[in-house]
Protein backbone atom coordinates (compact mmCIF):
# COMPACT_ATOMS: atom_id res chain seq x y z
CA UNK A 1 0.00 0.00 0.00
CA UNK A 2 1.03 3.45 -1.31
CA UNK A 3 2.12 6.21 1.39
CA UNK A 4 -0.30 9.35 1.33
CA UNK A 5 1.33 12.61 0.48
CA UNK A 6 1.31 14.60 3.58
CA UNK A 7 1.17 17.91 1.92
CA UNK A 8 -2.10 17.23 0.34
CA UNK A 9 -5.08 19.40 1.48
CA UNK A 10 -7.61 17.97 3.87
CA UNK A 11 -10.52 16.90 1.30
CA UNK A 12 -8.10 15.45 -0.71
CA UNK A 13 -6.35 13.32 1.88
CA UNK A 14 -9.66 12.04 2.85
CA UNK A 15 -9.88 10.71 -0.80
CA UNK A 16 -7.04 9.05 -0.44
CA UNK A 17 -7.60 7.59 2.16
CA UNK A 18 -10.82 6.43 1.02
CA UNK A 19 -8.84 5.13 -2.05
CA UNK A 20 -6.20 3.20 0.15
CA UNK A 21 -9.21 1.37 1.69
CA UNK A 22 -10.49 0.37 -1.33
CA UNK A 23 -7.49 -0.87 -2.50
CA UNK A 24 -7.58 -3.08 0.53
CA UNK A 25 -10.94 -4.07 0.52
CA UNK A 26 -10.30 -5.40 -2.82
CA UNK A 27 -6.96 -7.28 -2.45
CA UNK A 28 -9.00 -10.76 -2.05
CA UNK A 29 -10.99 -10.28 -4.73
CA UNK A 30 -9.43 -11.77 -7.59
CA UNK A 31 -12.05 -12.60 -10.82
CA UNK A 32 -10.68 -14.66 -13.25
CA UNK A 33 -8.62 -16.78 -10.94
CA UNK A 34 -11.46 -17.71 -8.68
CA UNK A 35 -13.52 -18.68 -12.62
CA UNK A 36 -10.62 -20.16 -13.92
CA UNK A 37 -10.16 -24.26 -14.73
CA UNK A 38 -7.50 -26.03 -14.14
CA UNK A 39 -4.87 -26.51 -17.22
CA UNK A 40 -4.90 -30.24 -16.84
CA UNK A 41 -9.01 -31.22 -16.81
CA UNK A 42 -8.39 -28.30 -20.17
CA UNK A 43 -5.45 -31.14 -21.30
CA UNK A 44 -7.64 -34.09 -20.72
CA UNK A 45 -10.61 -32.45 -22.45
CA UNK A 46 -8.88 -31.58 -25.62
CA UNK A 47 -7.77 -34.50 -25.99
CA UNK A 48 -10.78 -36.50 -25.66
CA UNK A 49 -12.69 -33.57 -27.55
CA UNK A 50 -9.97 -34.37 -30.66
CA UNK A 51 -11.34 -37.85 -30.93
CA UNK A 52 -15.09 -36.60 -31.13
CA UNK A 53 -15.83 -38.03 -26.95
CA UNK A 54 -18.15 -35.51 -26.22
CA UNK A 55 -19.43 -34.91 -22.39
CA UNK A 56 -19.55 -32.15 -20.12
CA UNK A 57 -16.21 -31.09 -18.36
CA UNK A 58 -16.55 -31.45 -14.64
CA UNK A 59 -15.55 -28.48 -12.93
CA UNK A 60 -15.21 -27.88 -8.97
CA UNK A 61 -14.95 -24.02 -7.94
CA UNK A 62 -14.28 -22.66 -4.47
CA UNK A 63 -16.59 -20.07 -3.60
CA UNK A 64 -14.97 -17.18 -1.23
CA UNK A 65 -16.42 -15.59 1.77
CA UNK A 66 -16.08 -11.86 0.56
CA UNK A 67 -19.16 -10.49 2.92
CA UNK A 68 -16.56 -8.42 4.74
CA UNK A 69 -15.15 -7.14 1.49
CA UNK A 70 -18.48 -6.38 0.26
CA UNK A 71 -19.57 -4.74 3.89
CA UNK A 72 -16.28 -2.41 3.69
CA UNK A 73 -17.35 -1.40 0.38
CA UNK A 74 -20.78 -0.67 1.24
CA UNK A 75 -19.22 1.71 3.69
CA UNK A 76 -16.90 3.62 1.17
CA UNK A 77 -19.08 3.90 -0.70
CA UNK A 78 -21.36 5.91 0.80
CA UNK A 79 -18.61 7.93 2.16
CA UNK A 80 -17.09 9.00 -0.96
CA UNK A 81 -20.33 10.37 -2.11
CA UNK A 82 -21.06 12.12 -5.64
CA UNK A 83 -20.48 15.46 -4.49
CA UNK A 84 -17.49 15.82 -6.43
CA UNK A 85 -15.61 13.79 -9.40
CA UNK A 86 -12.99 12.06 -7.28
CA UNK A 87 -16.21 10.79 -4.96
CA UNK A 88 -18.01 9.65 -7.91
CA UNK A 89 -15.00 7.41 -8.96
CA UNK A 90 -14.62 5.97 -5.70
CA UNK A 91 -18.45 5.25 -5.66
CA UNK A 92 -18.90 3.88 -8.80
CA UNK A 93 -15.42 1.77 -8.23
CA UNK A 94 -16.25 0.26 -5.24
CA UNK A 95 -19.78 -0.57 -6.39
CA UNK A 96 -18.46 -2.21 -9.09
CA UNK A 97 -16.32 -4.65 -6.85
CA UNK A 98 -19.11 -5.38 -4.97
CA UNK A 99 -21.30 -6.16 -7.58
CA UNK A 100 -18.05 -8.35 -8.53
CA UNK A 101 -17.72 -9.81 -5.06
CA UNK A 102 -21.26 -11.15 -4.99
CA UNK A 103 -20.64 -12.88 -8.83
CA UNK A 104 -17.61 -14.98 -7.07
CA UNK A 105 -19.80 -16.13 -3.86
CA UNK A 106 -22.20 -17.84 -6.88
CA UNK A 107 -19.25 -18.97 -8.55
CA UNK A 108 -20.44 -22.48 -10.15
CA UNK A 109 -23.63 -21.24 -10.11
CA UNK A 110 -26.40 -19.80 -12.50
CA UNK A 111 -26.71 -16.41 -10.78
CA UNK A 112 -23.40 -15.49 -11.76
CA UNK A 113 -24.86 -14.67 -15.14
CA UNK A 114 -26.74 -11.94 -13.97
CA UNK A 115 -23.69 -9.66 -11.64
CA UNK A 116 -21.36 -10.53 -14.93
CA UNK A 117 -23.61 -8.93 -17.70
CA UNK A 118 -24.10 -5.91 -15.26
CA UNK A 119 -20.69 -5.91 -15.36
CA UNK A 120 -19.60 -6.46 -18.98
CA UNK A 121 -22.81 -5.67 -20.67
CA UNK A 122 -24.69 -8.27 -22.95
CA UNK A 123 -24.46 -9.24 -26.34
CA UNK A 124 -27.70 -7.73 -27.27
CA UNK A 125 -27.14 -3.75 -26.14
CA UNK A 126 -26.52 -0.98 -28.21
CA UNK A 127 -23.50 0.68 -29.33
CA UNK A 128 -23.08 3.99 -27.93
CA UNK A 129 -23.99 6.44 -30.64
CA UNK A 130 -25.74 3.82 -32.95
CA UNK A 131 -29.03 2.13 -32.97
CA UNK A 132 -27.02 -1.05 -33.84
CA UNK A 133 -25.82 -3.82 -31.15
CA UNK A 134 -23.17 -5.69 -30.19
CA UNK A 135 -24.55 -8.68 -31.91
CA UNK A 136 -24.76 -6.94 -34.92
CA UNK A 137 -21.35 -5.67 -35.01
CA UNK A 138 -20.06 -9.40 -34.13
CA UNK A 139 -22.60 -10.61 -36.91
CA UNK A 140 -20.85 -8.30 -39.57
CA UNK A 141 -17.13 -9.12 -39.14
CA UNK A 142 -17.72 -12.53 -38.80
CA UNK A 143 -19.39 -12.19 -42.45
CA UNK A 144 -16.75 -9.93 -43.69
CA UNK A 145 -13.97 -12.53 -42.04
CA UNK A 146 -15.88 -15.14 -44.04
CA UNK A 147 -15.95 -13.28 -46.93
CA UNK A 148 -12.43 -12.45 -47.15
CA UNK A 149 -10.65 -14.99 -45.35
CA UNK A 150 -9.75 -17.07 -48.28
CA UNK A 151 -7.71 -13.78 -49.90
CA UNK A 152 -6.23 -12.94 -46.63
CA UNK A 153 -3.97 -15.89 -46.08
CA UNK A 154 -1.92 -14.38 -43.85
CA UNK A 155 2.28 -14.32 -44.89
CA UNK A 156 3.61 -14.26 -42.04
CA UNK A 157 1.12 -16.57 -39.65
CA UNK A 158 3.83 -19.06 -39.01
CA UNK A 159 3.37 -20.42 -35.16
CA UNK A 160 6.66 -21.74 -34.71
CA UNK A 161 8.14 -18.84 -31.55
CA UNK A 162 8.47 -20.91 -28.51
CA UNK A 163 7.46 -19.47 -25.33
CA UNK A 164 10.59 -19.19 -23.91
CA UNK A 165 12.25 -17.37 -27.06
CA UNK A 166 9.23 -15.32 -27.18
CA UNK A 167 9.78 -14.57 -23.39
CA UNK A 168 13.69 -13.30 -23.83
CA UNK A 169 12.40 -11.04 -27.06
CA UNK A 170 9.74 -9.59 -25.17
CA UNK A 171 11.81 -9.00 -22.30
CA UNK A 172 14.60 -7.10 -24.21
CA UNK A 173 12.41 -4.94 -25.71
CA UNK A 174 9.68 -4.03 -22.19
CA UNK A 175 13.50 -3.52 -20.95
CA UNK A 176 14.62 -0.95 -23.61
CA UNK A 177 10.64 0.91 -23.38
CA UNK A 178 10.36 1.11 -19.36
CA UNK A 179 13.57 0.47 -18.07
CA UNK A 180 15.32 -2.57 -17.11
CA UNK A 181 14.01 -4.93 -14.95
CA UNK A 182 10.54 -2.98 -14.71
CA UNK A 183 8.31 -5.59 -16.66
CA UNK A 184 9.20 -9.65 -16.26
CA UNK A 185 8.27 -11.73 -18.66
CA UNK A 186 7.18 -15.15 -17.47
CA UNK A 187 6.51 -18.81 -18.68
CA UNK A 188 3.09 -19.80 -16.85
CA UNK A 189 2.24 -23.42 -18.06
CA UNK A 190 -1.23 -23.28 -15.79
CA UNK A 191 -2.06 -19.63 -17.84
CA UNK A 192 -5.38 -20.51 -19.62
CA UNK A 193 -5.26 -17.51 -21.90
CA UNK A 194 -2.19 -17.30 -24.21
CA UNK A 195 -1.11 -13.63 -22.45
CA UNK A 196 -2.18 -12.24 -19.67
CA UNK A 197 -0.61 -8.74 -18.25
CA UNK A 198 -0.15 -6.88 -15.07
CA UNK A 199 1.59 -3.36 -13.98
CA UNK A 200 5.21 -5.48 -13.47
CA UNK A 201 4.73 -9.32 -14.93
CA UNK A 202 3.38 -10.46 -18.62
CA UNK A 203 2.62 -14.25 -18.83
CA UNK A 204 3.30 -16.75 -21.75
CA UNK A 205 1.28 -19.68 -21.71
CA UNK A 206 3.68 -22.72 -21.73
CA UNK A 207 3.37 -25.39 -23.76
CA UNK A 208 2.29 -23.13 -26.43
CA UNK A 209 4.45 -21.74 -29.95
CA UNK A 210 3.54 -17.91 -30.64
CA UNK A 211 3.29 -16.24 -34.61
CA UNK A 212 5.67 -12.67 -35.40
CA UNK A 213 2.22 -11.74 -35.47
CA UNK A 214 1.20 -12.96 -31.73
CA UNK A 215 5.08 -11.22 -30.59
CA UNK A 216 3.08 -7.72 -32.50
CA UNK A 217 -0.19 -8.01 -30.52
CA UNK A 218 1.10 -8.69 -27.18
CA UNK A 219 3.56 -5.92 -27.48
CA UNK A 220 0.24 -3.81 -28.68
CA UNK A 221 -2.44 -5.05 -26.40
CA UNK A 222 -0.78 -6.04 -22.81
CA UNK A 223 2.45 -4.56 -22.71
CA UNK A 224 1.78 -1.03 -23.89
CA UNK A 225 -1.68 -0.83 -22.83
CA UNK A 226 -2.70 -3.01 -19.94
CA UNK A 227 0.90 -3.06 -18.39
CA UNK A 228 1.39 0.88 -19.32
CA UNK A 229 -1.69 2.00 -17.74
CA UNK A 230 -1.00 -0.08 -14.39
CA UNK A 231 2.01 1.31 -14.26
CA UNK A 232 0.80 5.42 -14.66
CA UNK A 233 -1.96 4.54 -12.34
CA UNK A 234 0.51 3.09 -9.90
CA UNK A 235 2.10 6.58 -9.97
CA UNK A 236 -0.75 8.73 -8.71
CA UNK A 237 -0.32 10.30 -5.99
CA UNK A 238 -4.42 10.49 -4.81
CA UNK A 239 -5.90 7.47 -6.39
CA UNK A 240 -3.47 4.84 -6.22
CA UNK A 241 -6.49 2.44 -7.23
CA UNK A 242 -6.01 3.91 -10.67
CA UNK A 243 -3.25 1.10 -10.92
CA UNK A 244 -5.60 -1.49 -10.79
CA UNK A 245 -8.66 -2.88 -13.63
CA UNK A 246 -11.72 -2.43 -11.58
CA UNK A 247 -14.96 -4.31 -13.02
CA UNK A 248 -16.74 -0.93 -14.04
CA UNK A 249 -13.46 0.00 -16.65
CA UNK A 250 -13.08 -3.51 -17.99
CA UNK A 251 -14.95 -2.57 -21.33
CA UNK A 252 -13.00 0.55 -21.92
CA UNK A 253 -9.46 -0.63 -20.82
CA UNK A 254 -10.06 -4.03 -23.04
CA UNK A 255 -11.48 -1.47 -25.98
CA UNK A 256 -8.39 0.48 -25.56
CA UNK A 257 -6.07 -2.38 -25.88
CA UNK A 258 -8.07 -3.47 -29.17
CA UNK A 259 -7.87 -0.12 -30.49
CA UNK A 260 -4.30 0.39 -30.15
CA UNK A 261 -4.37 -3.02 -31.86
CA UNK A 262 -5.87 -1.67 -34.80
CA UNK A 263 -3.57 1.70 -34.36
CA UNK A 264 -0.49 -0.39 -34.40
CA UNK A 265 -1.42 -2.44 -37.28
CA UNK A 266 -0.93 -5.85 -34.86
CA UNK A 267 -4.79 -6.55 -35.52
CA UNK A 268 -6.21 -8.43 -38.74
CA UNK A 269 -9.94 -9.64 -39.54
CA UNK A 270 -9.58 -12.86 -38.28
CA UNK A 271 -8.47 -11.45 -34.92
CA UNK A 272 -11.47 -9.51 -35.28
CA UNK A 273 -13.76 -12.42 -36.18
CA UNK A 274 -12.19 -14.32 -32.46
CA UNK A 275 -13.24 -11.40 -30.59
CA UNK A 276 -16.73 -11.38 -32.61
CA UNK A 277 -17.27 -15.41 -32.47
CA UNK A 278 -17.04 -15.18 -28.58
CA UNK A 279 -20.31 -12.94 -28.44
CA UNK A 280 -21.96 -14.77 -30.71
CA UNK A 281 -20.92 -17.82 -27.95
CA UNK A 282 -22.15 -15.94 -25.39
CA UNK A 283 -25.71 -15.42 -26.98
CA UNK A 284 -25.54 -18.74 -27.37
CA UNK A 285 -25.15 -19.98 -24.11
CA UNK A 286 -27.61 -17.22 -22.71
CA UNK A 287 -30.15 -18.62 -24.94
CA UNK A 288 -29.56 -22.32 -23.86
CA UNK A 289 -26.26 -24.00 -25.84
CA UNK A 290 -24.57 -26.19 -23.20
CA UNK A 291 -20.95 -26.46 -23.49
CA UNK A 292 -20.53 -29.09 -26.27
CA UNK A 293 -22.44 -26.96 -28.54
CA UNK A 294 -20.80 -24.02 -27.88
CA UNK A 295 -17.36 -26.04 -29.05
CA UNK A 296 -19.02 -27.65 -31.75
CA UNK A 297 -19.99 -23.70 -33.22
CA UNK A 298 -16.36 -22.67 -32.28
CA UNK A 299 -15.01 -25.92 -34.58
CA UNK A 300 -17.41 -25.80 -37.22
CA UNK A 301 -16.29 -22.17 -37.79
CA UNK A 302 -12.61 -23.18 -38.58
CA UNK A 303 -11.37 -23.16 -34.84
CA UNK A 304 -8.64 -26.24 -34.09
CA UNK A 305 -9.64 -28.30 -30.78
CA UNK A 306 -7.73 -26.87 -28.33
CA UNK A 307 -8.75 -23.14 -29.85
CA UNK A 308 -12.19 -24.25 -29.85
CA UNK A 309 -12.14 -25.67 -26.65
CA UNK A 310 -10.20 -22.41 -24.96
CA UNK A 311 -12.78 -20.32 -26.51
CA UNK A 312 -15.93 -22.31 -25.23
CA UNK A 313 -14.60 -22.78 -21.47
CA UNK A 314 -14.56 -18.40 -21.79
CA UNK A 315 -18.35 -18.55 -22.14
CA UNK A 316 -18.54 -20.62 -19.34
CA UNK A 317 -16.15 -19.66 -16.98
CA UNK A 318 -18.00 -19.79 -13.25
CA UNK A 319 -21.41 -21.09 -14.45
CA UNK A 320 -23.11 -24.30 -14.86
CA UNK A 321 -22.22 -26.01 -18.22
CA UNK A 322 -25.88 -26.86 -19.37
CA UNK A 323 -27.14 -24.06 -21.32
CA UNK A 324 -28.77 -21.21 -20.17
CA UNK A 325 -25.83 -19.45 -18.43
CA UNK A 326 -23.03 -17.68 -19.36
CA UNK A 327 -20.23 -15.28 -18.10
CA UNK A 328 -20.07 -11.82 -20.17
CA UNK A 329 -16.72 -10.89 -19.99
CA UNK A 330 -15.50 -11.71 -23.36
CA UNK A 331 -18.96 -9.24 -24.57
CA UNK A 332 -16.39 -6.25 -23.93
CA UNK A 333 -13.81 -6.40 -26.46
CA UNK A 334 -16.26 -5.48 -29.35
CA UNK A 335 -18.11 -2.87 -27.97
CA UNK A 336 -15.14 -1.52 -25.66
CA UNK A 337 -13.08 -1.46 -29.42
CA UNK A 338 -15.76 -0.02 -31.24
CA UNK A 339 -16.62 2.87 -28.30
CA UNK A 340 -12.85 3.29 -27.75
CA UNK A 341 -12.86 4.41 -31.67
CA UNK A 342 -15.80 6.52 -31.24
CA UNK A 343 -14.38 8.13 -28.17
CA UNK A 344 -11.28 9.21 -30.07
CA UNK A 345 -12.81 10.22 -33.38
CA UNK A 346 -15.29 12.63 -30.86
CA UNK A 347 -11.77 14.16 -29.04
CA UNK A 348 -10.44 15.13 -32.23
CA UNK A 349 -13.49 16.52 -33.59
CA UNK A 350 -13.53 18.58 -29.85
CA UNK A 351 -9.64 19.07 -30.68
CA UNK A 352 -8.78 17.61 -26.81
CA UNK A 353 -5.85 15.44 -27.57
CA UNK A 354 -5.25 16.12 -23.86
CA UNK A 355 -8.33 13.81 -23.37
CA UNK A 356 -6.39 11.10 -25.23
CA UNK A 357 -3.52 11.47 -23.01
CA UNK A 358 -5.39 11.36 -20.11
CA UNK A 359 -6.68 7.74 -21.17
CA UNK A 360 -3.22 6.47 -20.54
CA UNK A 361 -3.28 8.14 -17.00
CA UNK A 362 -4.58 4.90 -15.04
CA UNK A 363 -6.99 2.65 -15.18
CA UNK A 364 -9.80 4.88 -16.82
CA UNK A 365 -13.21 4.49 -17.89
CA UNK A 366 -14.28 6.78 -20.91
CA UNK A 367 -16.65 8.39 -18.51
CA UNK A 368 -13.70 9.37 -16.02
CA UNK A 369 -11.29 11.07 -18.47
CA UNK A 370 -14.11 13.78 -18.85
CA UNK A 371 -15.70 13.67 -15.69
CA UNK A 372 -12.35 14.09 -13.68
CA UNK A 373 -10.50 16.69 -16.18
CA UNK A 374 -10.16 19.34 -13.51
CA UNK A 375 -7.78 17.16 -11.44
CA UNK A 376 -6.23 16.81 -14.48
CA UNK A 377 -5.90 20.21 -14.81
CA UNK A 378 -5.39 21.12 -11.04
CA UNK A 379 -2.64 18.55 -11.08
CA UNK A 380 -4.31 16.41 -8.91
CA UNK A 381 -4.30 13.47 -11.05
CA UNK A 382 -0.94 13.23 -12.99
CA UNK A 383 -0.84 12.73 -16.95
CA UNK A 384 0.75 9.39 -17.71
CA UNK A 385 4.56 8.99 -17.66
CA UNK A 386 4.96 6.49 -20.23
CA UNK A 387 2.26 6.36 -23.75
CA UNK A 388 2.03 3.73 -26.23
CA UNK A 389 4.56 4.37 -29.01
CA UNK A 390 1.60 5.04 -31.42
CA UNK A 391 0.51 7.64 -29.30
CA UNK A 392 3.67 9.65 -29.21
CA UNK A 393 3.07 10.71 -32.64
CA UNK A 394 0.40 12.74 -32.18
CA UNK A 395 -0.21 14.07 -35.69
CA UNK A 396 0.21 10.58 -37.06
CA UNK A 397 -2.72 10.09 -35.26
CA UNK A 398 -4.56 12.35 -36.00
CA UNK A 399 -4.50 11.93 -39.57
CA UNK A 400 -5.80 8.51 -39.04
CA UNK A 401 -9.03 9.88 -37.31
CA UNK A 402 -9.21 12.83 -39.31
CA UNK A 403 -9.17 10.35 -42.35
CA UNK A 404 -11.83 8.75 -40.61
CA UNK A 405 -14.36 11.13 -39.85
CA UNK A 406 -14.26 12.03 -43.06
CA UNK A 407 -14.52 8.15 -44.84
CA UNK A 408 -17.05 7.30 -42.06
CA UNK A 409 -19.26 10.24 -44.31
CA UNK A 410 -19.29 8.26 -47.46
CA UNK A 411 -22.40 6.10 -47.12
CA UNK A 412 -21.69 2.67 -49.22
CA UNK A 413 -24.66 1.96 -50.14
CA UNK A 414 -24.65 4.35 -52.56
CA UNK A 415 -21.18 3.78 -53.97
CA UNK A 416 -21.05 1.85 -57.55
CA UNK A 417 -17.74 -0.09 -59.18
CA UNK A 418 -18.66 1.59 -62.70
CA UNK A 419 -18.52 4.93 -60.89
CA UNK A 420 -15.75 4.62 -59.33
CA UNK A 421 -13.49 3.05 -62.12
CA UNK A 422 -15.00 6.66 -63.99
CA UNK A 423 -13.67 8.47 -61.66
CA UNK A 424 -10.10 7.72 -61.83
Amino acid sequence: MSTIDPGLSPELRRYAELDQRLLAAVRGIRILPTVAWPASLEDRMIAAYAKGQFTLPEVNYHAPDLSAERAELMVIEREAGYDDPLGEYLSRTAESWRIAAEMLEAVGTSAVTAPSIVLYGRPGDLIPGSDRSNLDAARYFVELSDELGSDLLADDDIVNIPADQLRDDLSHTLDAFFGVGRIAVEVDPELTAKAAAGATRIRLRGGTTFSEYDRHQLLAHEAFVHSLTALNGRAQPVLASLGRTSPRVTATQEGLAVFAELMSGAIDISRLKRISLRILAIDMALNGADFVEVYQFFSNCGQSPADSFHSAQRVFRGVPLQGGAAFAKDNVYLSGLLTVHTFFRWALRQRRMDMLRHLFAGKLALHDVISLQPHFESGTILPPRWLPPWMQHAHGLAGKLAFSLFVNRIHMGKVQAEALSLSL
